[in-house]
Protein backbone atom coordinates (compact mmCIF):
# COMPACT_ATOMS: atom_id res chain seq x y z
CA UNK A 1 0.00 0.00 0.00
CA UNK A 2 1.37 3.79 -0.18
CA UNK A 3 0.92 6.11 2.55
CA UNK A 4 -1.82 7.55 1.55
CA UNK A 5 -3.95 4.10 1.21
CA UNK A 6 -2.29 3.69 4.88
CA UNK A 7 -3.26 6.21 6.52
CA UNK A 8 -7.19 6.29 5.14
CA UNK A 9 -7.09 2.49 6.81
CA UNK A 10 -4.92 2.54 9.53
CA UNK A 11 -4.67 6.70 10.53
CA UNK A 12 -0.06 6.56 9.95
CA UNK A 13 2.05 6.01 7.41
CA UNK A 14 4.38 3.13 6.96
CA UNK A 15 7.39 4.82 8.76
CA UNK A 16 5.50 5.47 11.60
CA UNK A 17 3.69 2.09 11.99
CA UNK A 18 7.37 0.44 11.54
CA UNK A 19 8.60 2.80 14.18
CA UNK A 20 5.61 1.46 16.34
CA UNK A 21 5.88 -2.02 15.81
CA UNK A 22 9.66 -1.61 16.72
CA UNK A 23 8.70 -0.19 20.84
CA UNK A 24 5.55 -3.00 20.89
CA UNK A 25 7.54 -5.94 19.60
CA UNK A 26 9.65 -7.29 23.09
CA UNK A 27 5.81 -6.82 24.77
CA UNK A 28 3.32 -8.91 22.47
CA UNK A 29 6.08 -11.18 20.19
CA UNK A 30 5.50 -14.60 21.01
CA UNK A 31 8.90 -16.26 21.54
CA UNK A 32 7.91 -19.71 20.85
CA UNK A 33 8.20 -22.07 17.33
CA UNK A 34 5.92 -24.39 18.28
CA UNK A 35 3.20 -22.66 16.75
CA UNK A 36 2.65 -20.08 14.54
CA UNK A 37 2.56 -16.91 16.13
CA UNK A 38 1.03 -13.71 14.83
CA UNK A 39 3.90 -11.67 13.90
CA UNK A 40 4.13 -8.54 15.65
CA UNK A 41 3.25 -5.86 12.95
CA UNK A 42 -0.02 -7.68 12.45
CA UNK A 43 -0.96 -7.17 15.76
CA UNK A 44 -0.37 -3.41 15.51
CA UNK A 45 -2.45 -3.06 12.23
CA UNK A 46 -5.18 -5.03 13.98
CA UNK A 47 -5.06 -2.91 16.82
CA UNK A 48 -4.82 0.43 14.94
CA UNK A 49 -7.36 -0.39 11.98
CA UNK A 50 -9.61 -1.28 15.55
CA UNK A 51 -9.26 2.13 16.81
CA UNK A 52 -9.44 3.82 13.45
CA UNK A 53 -12.54 2.10 12.16
CA UNK A 54 -14.28 0.53 15.15
CA UNK A 55 -15.32 -2.37 13.32
CA UNK A 56 -16.36 -5.16 14.23
CA UNK A 57 -13.91 -7.91 15.35
CA UNK A 58 -14.95 -10.22 12.85
CA UNK A 59 -14.25 -8.03 10.23
CA UNK A 60 -10.67 -7.24 11.38
CA UNK A 61 -10.19 -10.75 11.71
CA UNK A 62 -11.11 -11.35 8.28
CA UNK A 63 -9.26 -8.28 6.96
CA UNK A 64 -5.76 -9.62 8.70
CA UNK A 65 -6.86 -13.42 8.46
CA UNK A 66 -7.03 -14.05 11.96
CA UNK A 67 -9.89 -15.19 14.47
CA UNK A 68 -12.33 -12.92 16.36
CA UNK A 69 -10.92 -14.57 19.64
CA UNK A 70 -7.30 -12.93 18.25
CA UNK A 71 -8.16 -9.65 17.84
CA UNK A 72 -9.90 -9.27 21.21
CA UNK A 73 -6.67 -10.44 22.82
CA UNK A 74 -4.41 -8.63 20.63
CA UNK A 75 -6.30 -5.11 20.93
CA UNK A 76 -5.83 -5.23 24.83
CA UNK A 77 -2.13 -6.96 24.25
CA UNK A 78 -1.08 -3.91 21.80
CA UNK A 79 -2.86 -1.65 23.87
CA UNK A 80 -1.41 -2.23 26.69
CA UNK A 81 2.24 -1.91 25.43
CA UNK A 82 2.25 0.98 23.71
CA UNK A 83 0.98 2.59 26.96
CA UNK A 84 3.87 1.57 28.36
CA UNK A 85 6.68 2.51 25.61
CA UNK A 86 5.09 5.63 24.63
CA UNK A 87 5.06 8.42 27.07
CA UNK A 88 4.18 10.98 25.14
CA UNK A 89 1.22 13.11 27.45
CA UNK A 90 3.09 15.52 30.34
CA UNK A 91 4.26 18.80 30.56
CA UNK A 92 7.48 19.51 29.11
CA UNK A 93 10.15 19.94 31.67
CA UNK A 94 12.13 22.83 29.92
CA UNK A 95 11.54 26.24 30.92
CA UNK A 96 11.64 27.32 27.84
CA UNK A 97 9.54 24.61 26.10
CA UNK A 98 6.74 25.97 28.64
CA UNK A 99 7.61 29.44 27.46
CA UNK A 100 6.79 28.29 23.82
CA UNK A 101 3.06 27.23 24.95
CA UNK A 102 2.39 30.70 26.75
CA UNK A 103 3.61 31.97 23.46
CA UNK A 104 1.43 30.00 21.47
CA UNK A 105 -1.79 30.57 23.68
CA UNK A 106 -1.05 34.40 24.02
CA UNK A 107 -1.05 34.82 20.20
CA UNK A 108 -4.56 33.19 20.36
CA UNK A 109 -6.97 35.99 22.35
CA UNK A 110 -4.19 37.62 24.51
CA UNK A 111 -3.96 35.87 27.63
CA UNK A 112 -1.35 35.68 29.31
CA UNK A 113 0.92 32.90 31.29
CA UNK A 114 -1.65 30.28 29.89
CA UNK A 115 0.10 26.92 29.93
CA UNK A 116 -3.02 24.60 28.92
CA UNK A 117 -6.77 24.25 28.34
CA UNK A 118 -8.40 21.59 30.66
CA UNK A 119 -12.05 20.01 29.71
CA UNK A 120 -14.00 16.92 30.11
CA UNK A 121 -15.57 14.31 27.25
CA UNK A 122 -17.45 11.41 27.76
CA UNK A 123 -16.70 8.15 25.66
CA UNK A 124 -19.26 5.93 25.17
CA UNK A 125 -18.86 2.61 26.91
CA UNK A 126 -20.62 -0.84 27.11
CA UNK A 127 -23.35 -1.23 29.70
CA UNK A 128 -23.06 -3.41 32.26
CA UNK A 129 -25.19 -4.68 35.25
CA UNK A 130 -24.57 -5.16 38.74
CA UNK A 131 -24.11 -2.45 42.02
CA UNK A 132 -21.73 -0.02 40.43
CA UNK A 133 -23.90 0.44 36.92
CA UNK A 134 -25.67 3.50 37.96
CA UNK A 135 -22.22 5.76 38.18
CA UNK A 136 -21.43 4.92 34.84
CA UNK A 137 -24.56 6.55 33.24
CA UNK A 138 -24.01 10.06 32.07
CA UNK A 139 -26.27 13.15 32.11
CA UNK A 140 -26.83 12.07 28.31
CA UNK A 141 -28.23 8.80 29.51
CA UNK A 142 -25.87 6.53 28.18
CA UNK A 143 -22.61 4.42 29.73
CA UNK A 144 -19.49 6.27 29.31
CA UNK A 145 -16.04 7.08 31.44
CA UNK A 146 -15.67 11.09 31.90
CA UNK A 147 -11.85 12.05 30.94
CA UNK A 148 -10.39 14.81 31.65
CA UNK A 149 -7.56 15.99 29.73
CA UNK A 150 -5.20 19.17 29.32
CA UNK A 151 -4.50 20.57 25.66
CA UNK A 152 -1.92 22.97 24.67
CA UNK A 153 -2.55 25.51 21.69
CA UNK A 154 -1.66 23.17 19.08
CA UNK A 155 -3.83 20.51 20.58
CA UNK A 156 -1.49 18.31 21.50
CA UNK A 157 -2.39 16.68 25.31
CA UNK A 158 -0.25 17.04 28.39
CA UNK A 159 -2.32 15.30 30.57
CA UNK A 160 -5.14 12.62 30.82
CA UNK A 161 -6.69 10.86 33.48
CA UNK A 162 -9.36 8.48 32.10
CA UNK A 163 -10.58 6.57 35.30
CA UNK A 164 -13.72 7.57 36.61
CA UNK A 165 -17.39 6.64 35.24
CA UNK A 166 -19.43 9.37 33.34
CA UNK A 167 -21.80 10.67 36.31
CA UNK A 168 -18.48 11.86 37.92
CA UNK A 169 -18.62 15.99 38.23
CA UNK A 170 -15.35 17.37 36.32
CA UNK A 171 -14.76 19.34 39.61
CA UNK A 172 -14.27 15.86 41.62
CA UNK A 173 -12.13 14.42 38.55
CA UNK A 174 -9.84 17.06 38.70
CA UNK A 175 -9.20 17.33 42.61
CA UNK A 176 -8.95 13.81 42.58
CA UNK A 177 -6.20 12.97 38.96
CA UNK A 178 -2.98 14.63 40.73
CA UNK A 179 -3.25 17.32 38.12
CA UNK A 180 -3.24 20.29 40.67
CA UNK A 181 -0.21 19.31 42.51
CA UNK A 182 1.45 18.70 38.42
CA UNK A 183 0.35 22.21 37.50
CA UNK A 184 1.45 23.71 40.28
CA UNK A 185 5.14 22.34 40.71
CA UNK A 186 5.76 23.40 36.93
CA UNK A 187 8.68 25.56 36.86
CA UNK A 188 7.87 29.23 36.34
CA UNK A 189 4.05 28.85 37.38
CA UNK A 190 1.14 29.61 35.01
CA UNK A 191 -2.53 28.52 34.85
CA UNK A 192 -5.45 26.59 32.88
CA UNK A 193 -8.40 27.75 31.76
CA UNK A 194 -11.64 25.85 32.62
CA UNK A 195 -14.99 26.15 32.18
CA UNK A 196 -17.35 27.37 34.84
CA UNK A 197 -17.86 23.54 35.35
CA UNK A 198 -14.33 23.75 37.26
CA UNK A 199 -13.70 25.83 40.27
CA UNK A 200 -11.99 29.11 40.27
CA UNK A 201 -8.34 28.53 41.82
CA UNK A 202 -4.96 30.61 41.32
CA UNK A 203 -3.55 28.15 38.66
CA UNK A 204 -7.14 27.37 36.76
CA UNK A 205 -9.12 30.71 35.75
CA UNK A 206 -12.53 30.27 34.89
CA UNK A 207 -15.29 32.86 32.79
CA UNK A 208 -16.89 35.27 35.04
CA UNK A 209 -20.49 33.48 35.38
CA UNK A 210 -22.45 37.12 35.40
CA UNK A 211 -20.25 39.38 34.25
CA UNK A 212 -21.12 42.89 35.16
CA UNK A 213 -18.90 45.49 32.99
CA UNK A 214 -16.60 45.54 29.67
CA UNK A 215 -14.06 44.01 31.00
CA UNK A 216 -15.44 41.06 32.79
CA UNK A 217 -16.96 40.47 29.14
CA UNK A 218 -13.93 41.23 27.43
CA UNK A 219 -12.18 38.61 29.53
CA UNK A 220 -14.63 35.86 28.90
CA UNK A 221 -14.67 36.35 25.27
CA UNK A 222 -11.06 35.85 25.15
CA UNK A 223 -11.34 32.95 27.20
CA UNK A 224 -13.55 31.19 25.39
CA UNK A 225 -11.32 31.52 22.16
CA UNK A 226 -8.32 30.38 24.13
CA UNK A 227 -9.96 27.57 25.93
CA UNK A 228 -11.89 26.37 22.99
CA UNK A 229 -9.11 24.55 21.66
CA UNK A 230 -9.27 21.53 23.91
CA UNK A 231 -13.05 21.29 22.41
CA UNK A 232 -11.48 21.32 18.96
CA UNK A 233 -8.22 18.77 20.38
CA UNK A 234 -10.88 16.36 21.34
CA UNK A 235 -12.92 16.74 17.81
CA UNK A 236 -10.09 15.51 15.93
CA UNK A 237 -9.04 13.00 18.31
CA UNK A 238 -13.10 11.39 18.22
CA UNK A 239 -12.62 12.21 14.15
CA UNK A 240 -9.37 10.55 14.03
CA UNK A 241 -10.51 7.43 16.39
CA UNK A 242 -13.67 6.10 15.36
CA UNK A 243 -14.15 4.06 18.52
CA UNK A 244 -14.17 6.76 20.87
CA UNK A 245 -17.17 8.38 19.36
CA UNK A 246 -21.12 7.34 18.85
CA UNK A 247 -20.65 7.41 15.69
CA UNK A 248 -18.25 3.71 15.64
CA UNK A 249 -20.43 2.22 18.20
CA UNK A 250 -19.08 1.66 21.82
CA UNK A 251 -16.57 -0.07 23.41
CA UNK A 252 -17.64 -3.19 23.91
CA UNK A 253 -15.25 -3.71 26.98
CA UNK A 254 -15.04 -3.65 31.06
CA UNK A 255 -14.46 0.16 32.53
CA UNK A 256 -10.58 -0.71 33.01
CA UNK A 257 -10.26 -2.30 29.15
CA UNK A 258 -11.89 0.73 28.09
CA UNK A 259 -9.29 3.22 29.93
CA UNK A 260 -7.05 1.66 28.42
CA UNK A 261 -7.80 2.02 24.66
CA UNK A 262 -8.97 5.43 25.72
CA UNK A 263 -5.59 6.21 26.61
CA UNK A 264 -3.54 4.74 23.67
CA UNK A 265 -5.91 6.65 21.40
CA UNK A 266 -4.59 9.96 23.12
CA UNK A 267 -0.50 8.71 22.60
CA UNK A 268 -1.51 8.03 19.18
CA UNK A 269 -2.89 11.40 18.14
CA UNK A 270 -0.14 13.16 19.84
CA UNK A 271 2.45 11.06 17.96
CA UNK A 272 -0.07 12.11 14.78
CA UNK A 273 0.20 15.80 15.29
CA UNK A 274 4.01 15.21 15.66
CA UNK A 275 4.27 13.60 11.95
CA UNK A 276 1.68 16.32 11.12
CA UNK A 277 -0.07 13.60 9.67
CA UNK A 278 -3.40 14.56 7.88
CA UNK A 279 -6.94 14.22 9.02
CA UNK A 280 -9.07 11.95 6.28
CA UNK A 281 -12.29 11.99 8.19
CA UNK A 282 -13.04 15.83 8.62
CA UNK A 283 -17.03 15.31 8.89
CA UNK A 284 -18.20 17.34 12.38
CA UNK A 285 -18.06 15.52 15.63
CA UNK A 286 -20.09 16.34 18.81
CA UNK A 287 -18.05 16.35 22.25
CA UNK A 288 -20.48 14.97 24.60
CA UNK A 289 -19.79 16.98 28.00
CA UNK A 290 -21.19 17.23 31.39
CA UNK A 291 -21.50 20.77 31.23
CA UNK A 292 -23.20 21.50 34.76
CA UNK A 293 -21.75 24.73 37.08
CA UNK A 294 -20.00 24.54 39.66
CA UNK A 295 -20.20 27.40 42.84
CA UNK A 296 -18.14 27.39 45.38
CA UNK A 297 -16.72 30.33 47.70
CA UNK A 298 -12.96 30.61 45.60
CA UNK A 299 -10.00 31.68 47.33
CA UNK A 300 -9.46 35.88 47.72
CA UNK A 301 -6.08 35.21 45.89
CA UNK A 302 -7.96 33.48 42.64
CA UNK A 303 -10.09 36.19 42.69
CA UNK A 304 -7.77 38.22 42.27
CA UNK A 305 -5.48 36.41 39.69
CA UNK A 306 -8.63 36.70 37.63
CA UNK A 307 -8.46 40.52 38.04
CA UNK A 308 -5.13 41.05 36.95
CA UNK A 309 -5.49 39.27 34.22
CA UNK A 310 -8.74 40.55 33.12
CA UNK A 311 -6.99 44.11 33.48
CA UNK A 312 -4.43 43.17 30.90
CA UNK A 313 -6.46 42.67 27.84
Amino acid sequence: MQDIDLVNRYRFPRHVILDIVSKVDEYVARPTRRVHAIPTYIQVLVTLRYVAKADFFSEVGDLHSISRSSVCRIIHNVCYAINATIDNIDFPERVCEMRSIKTDFHQIAYIPNCIGAVDGTLIPIKGMTGPEEFAYVCRKNFHALNIQAVADANMRFLHINARYPGSTHDAYVLTNSGLPDRVQSLPEGGWLLGDSGYPLRTWLLIPYQSPSNRREEKFNDSHGKTRVVVERAFGVLKARFRCLHQSGGVLPFSPFKCSRIIETCFRLHNIALKGKIPLQDRGRVVNYHQNMLFGDNAPVLANQTREQVASLL
